[in-house]
């Protein structure tokens, strides 16, 4: 046609895909949110735009002027745009180069038949730890055994990433048609599985699930679920905290917690929550659970208060804690002012980190690490100690503005000692990570862990993989 092409270079365009709904309008926020996922296929505007290192200034400058980006959300590179293409490589029959396949650990609590599940949890606490430990024998497993009991009269569930085929999205549906009350709060602005989320709200619709949809101006990221059962002439609550999604798929290949119980406060707590989100009902206080955004944020502030106030007065104190992101300017000042009164701190953070470690009279007390291996580190857990006394809790919050005060969050401690203890050891083992953890400099560059102390080299990832191939053979 005439034309010569002299030379050719890559560029990628990142493109706003928030959905901005003014749902106090919105006459119906599901078919609200259907259009504007449509409307975002088609193109939003650019925020970002990378390109080949080697562009010339004058292409540069053309790209920015038509997407009309200024020069600081331009970002040279020398590697590939996408890295999203190479996951094509795992199709190739090269076993020899992949990581070995493993088979979860299926927790004796609930091996066997399933008709002794409620008993089990009746007598004590159980912790699982994905994806080592089975997500469709435990999560699911409880969850289809009370769509089936005869005696669950009741379940309710939030819902902010399930994937596609979900077995919990089977389960609900199951007990809905066996007649329970199945209430399912669906957050149907969870990013880019909007579509995902309305069509399978949909199908429990049909099915004869309650469903809600989220909460007005709030997403809801708590991860909760509860089943009521009538025993001996009166109901009991059985209870799953978690710090991932009701997602099978990503039970895989995320690490996160989950925890079981039928203790009476835990089960009127979480029920509670569920009353704020199904009903209106007005907030009251809790004793086992804190709730974002009515208390979280605040509440944690008070627990690093009083570590730094007791580490001043001459008491031992640490905190550990680990995370996916620290970015809330208050936890931030906060933990500078407990290092500078001496109290140590830990912290495993896999992402972003606004906190400047290890400068000289503000956060020399303070070590940030960050882990990322075969398996994306998605588990929150937050260890306080003072002394002889020691607090553990999890959370489906990151230490972020958003999570503190524009989301439905929840902070548990737990309060079985064993299980505390186990979470301890969980963290030490990724604390002691001298393969794939990286820490964080003053300067905000990553170094590798020091080995040159004789440090034994560990994964805490494979750590836990050999564990489970050691209790399963």
């Amino acid at each position: 046609c005439g034309w010569e092409i002299r030379d050719s270079y890559c560029f990628r365009v990142t493109r706003d895909a928030e959905i901005e709904i003014a749902e106090d309008e919105a006459e119906d926020l599901l078919r609200e949110i259907a259009e504007q996922t449509r409307v975002r296929n088609w193109g939003a505007d650019a925020v970002r735009l990378e390109v080949d290192a080697a562009m010339p200034a004058g292409l540069r400058q053309l790209l920015m002027r038509s997407l009309g980006l200024e020069p600081d959300d331009v970002y040279a590179h020398r590697r590939p745009m996408n890295l999203h293409d190479f996951l094509t490589l795992l199709k190739l029959d090269l076993r020899h180069l992949k990581d070995p396949p493993f088979t979860t650990r299926i927790p004796p609590e609930f091996q066997g038949d399933s008709s002794h599940v409620f008993q089990m949890l009746r007598s004590r606490d159980v912790l699982v730890h994905h994806p080592f430990d089975s997500f469709s024998n435990t999560v699911v497993k409880l969850l289809r055994t009370a769509a089936e009991d005869a005696a669950v009269v009741a379940i309710k569930i939030i819902l902010y990433r399930t994937g596609g085929d979900s077995p919990v999205i089977e389960a609900l549906k199951t007990a809905a048609m066996n007649g329970k009350s199945v209430t399912a709060v669906v957050e149907l602005k969870a990013r880019f599985d909007e579509e995902n989320n309305i069509v399978w709200a949909r199908q429990l619709e049909h099915a004869g699930v309650h469903v809600v949809y989220g909460v007005l101006g709030l997403k809801v990221h708590a991860k909760a679920m509860m089943i009521v059962r009538r025993e001996e002439g009166s109901l009991r609550t059985y209870v799953h905290i978690g710090t991932g999604n009701y997602n099978q798929t990503t039970a895989r290949i995320y690490t996160d917690f989950g925890y079981f119980t039928a203790r009476p406060q835990v089960g009127q707590d979480i029920a509670q929550l569920f009353n704020v989100l199904t009903a209106n009902a007005r907030h009251v206080q809790t004793e086992t659970v804190v709730l974002a955004p009515e208390h979280l944020g605040t509440h944690l502030l008070s627990l690093l208060n009083d570590v730094t106030e007791a580490s001043a007065n001459g008491k031992r104190c640490r905190i550990s804690a680990k995370l996916n992101a620290l970015v809330d300017p208050d936890i931030i000042r906060m933990l500078y002012r407990a290092s500078m009164a001496g109290v140590q701190i830990r912290l495993v953070v896999r992402g972003i980190c606004c906190l400047r470690p290890g400068i000289e009279g503000i956060s020399d007390n303070i070590e940030v690490r960050s882990i990322v291996g075969r398996f994306l580190e998605h588990s929150r857990m937050i260890i306080i100690e003072h002394e002889s006394e020691r607090r553990v809790f999890l959370s489906s919050a990151d230490w972020m503005p958003r999570n503190f005060y524009r989301r439905v969050e929840l902070l548990f401690q737990v309060p079985d000692s064993t299980i505390a203890d186990e979470l301890s050891q969980v963290f030490e083992v990724y604390w002691r990570d001298t393969v794939k953890a990286r820490i964080l400099q003053p300067d905000g560059k990553r170094t590798r862990p020091d080995l040159s102390n004789g440090a034994p080299l560990l994964s805490a990832q494979h750590y836990f993989l050999d564990r489970i191939r050691r209790t399963t053979t």
